[in-house]
């Protein structure tokens, strides 16, 4: 083989080394957009897909405020008094609900949100709690019968008061409270109101 024959030879396999390099690039580039993208849908999907049901209850943190005016509504255990069964409806990070629950009394933070559910734990388990005092489920309000708990604490939005204050009344016992947080129900009358503004907390005695 000539020399003019050599170098066309491997002109031509570099030129192919060139071009296996590069679709190997653009399927590593395609694979990378691929995977982060999936993360992407992976990760807001729970938080964006209850504003597509029939009320949307935002992931909105509690202020220091906010937490203490809820725990001033609920009684710090002792050993006279009776362990109250807590209920938090959206529970968001968990931060009320392990409050309460270092108040020693049980509670079940109640979310929607699988990653909040998640991160709640690890904060209960960060706190020294265990899932006997402080646990926190997946799952939808709607779907719980709330007979079982001696106070319900909600973060609720203005649409939502209505239907939660008559689904509350029918299935909590008599002597049960409700603690309200932002949004008041709109036919039941408070027991107290502790704070103002954002901040404030209504409590309802179930009859």
């Amino acid at each position: 083989m000539s020399s003019i024959e050599t170098g066309f030879v491997l002109e031509e396999n570099a030129g192919a080394g060139v071009v296996k390099s590069r679709n190997k690039f653009g399927l590593a580039l395609l694979a990378t957009f691929t995977t982060a993208a999936v993360a992407l849908v992976a990760v807001t999907t729970p938080f964006v897909v209850p504003a597509f049901r029939r009320v949307c209850l935002p992931y909105m943190p509690a202020t220091p405020k906010q937490v203490e005016n809820i725990l001033s509504a609920i009684p710090t255990k002792s050993s006279q008094s009776k362990l109250l069964t807590i209920a938090e409806v959206g529970s968001g990070d968990g931060r009320v609900a392990i409050e309460i629950a270092k108040r020693g009394h049980k509670v079940i933070g109640l979310e929607l949100n699988p990653w909040l559910v998640w991160f709640s734990r690890y904060k209960a388990f960060q706190s020294g709690l265990t899932s006997r005092t402080c646990l926190f489920r997946k799952q939808d309000l709607w779907k719980v019968n709330y007979n079982q708990y001696d106070r319900v604490v909600i973060f609720g939005v203005e649409e939502m008061m209505k239907e939660l204050e008559t689904k509350l009344s029918a299935e909590m016992s008599p002597g049960s409270q409700v603690v309200a947080c932002r949004f008041h129900f709109p036919t039941l009358e408070p027991i107290e109101v502790i704070g103002e503004g954002i901040d404030s907390v209504w409590v309802y005695s179930i009859s």
